[in-house]
């Protein structure tokens, strides 16, 4: 069942979902951010410390998963997309090219830097550009369906490649869905974890980009506070 609602419904609506996406992410980044302030040579507060990170995860992933489905069924019964906003310069040179400048307006980041509490809009890998993405769930993804189309048979082989497995036996990619805490289908039958904070998103895609012969210096990420930091100096 679908329902369209009027455009300033519309714009609320994708507002509160980007709102959900990214209270999503921060808790995600508030957990690392509390996990590297304790002091891991205390024992006493490094007991505190697991103790709180098996209940703030436990929560946490309770919430991702209602989160999760919750922004899927408003966008299913509103008709409202975050991926709409999205810009793709694949197969469009031209498209590409008025991408690729837009974004070079804007000040570019590497994998070298801390992203926490940062969400990003746009990112240019091996010279193919993306804006209007709204989370790095949805960054990450796009760039697994770029290594995905540039290496197939490697793809395919992550979730078997030991890199890839933790070493408690956690996958990053399998292929069932069940043996990931929150799977995103990415191609040829392989999910991707995603579960993951800004920074564990940025070490995967260090790794990936390793493993697939990418030098890190071809990802260039863009950031939505520079955007709008733009914006804003752009006004009367």
């Amino acid at each position: 069942m679908t329902h369209r609602i009027t455009p300033d419904a519309a714009d609320r609506t994708r507002q509160i979902l980007e709102d959900l996406e990214a209270v999503r992410e921060n808790l995600l980044a508030l957990s690392d951010d509390i996990w590297r302030s304790i002091d891991h040579n205390d024992p006493d507060a490094l007991d505190e410390g697991v103790e709180f990170k098996r209940a703030f995860n436990a929560k946490s992933a309770a919430f991702d998963t209602t989160a999760t489905a919750l922004s899927a069924l408003v966008q299913q019964y509103t008709q409202v997309n975050l991926e709409a906003s999205e810009s793709t310069g694949t197969g469009d040179r031209t498209t590409n090219d008025r991408i690729i400048a837009e974004l070079d307006r804007e000040t570019p980041h590497s994998l070298d830097e801390d992203f926490t509490f940062k969400r990003p809009h746009g990112f240019i890998l091996d010279g193919q550009a993306v804006s209007g993405i709204t989370t790095w769930k949805r960054m990450y993804e796009l760039i697994c369906l770029h290594l995905h189309q540039r290496d197939t048979a490697k793809f395919l082989a992550l979730p078997t490649n030991p890199d890839y497995i933790s070493s408690r036996g956690n996958p990053s990619f399998s292929t069932k869905s069940s043996e990931l805490r929150l799977a995103t289908p990415i191609a040829g039958g392989v999910s991707a974890e995603i579960n993951l904070s800004a920074n564990m998103i940025r070490d995967l895609l260090r790794r990936l980009l390793a493993t697939f012969g990418i030098p890190t210096a071809n990802l260039r990420i863009y950031l939505r506070q520079d955007r709008d930091a733009g914006r804003a100096t752009d006004g009367p």
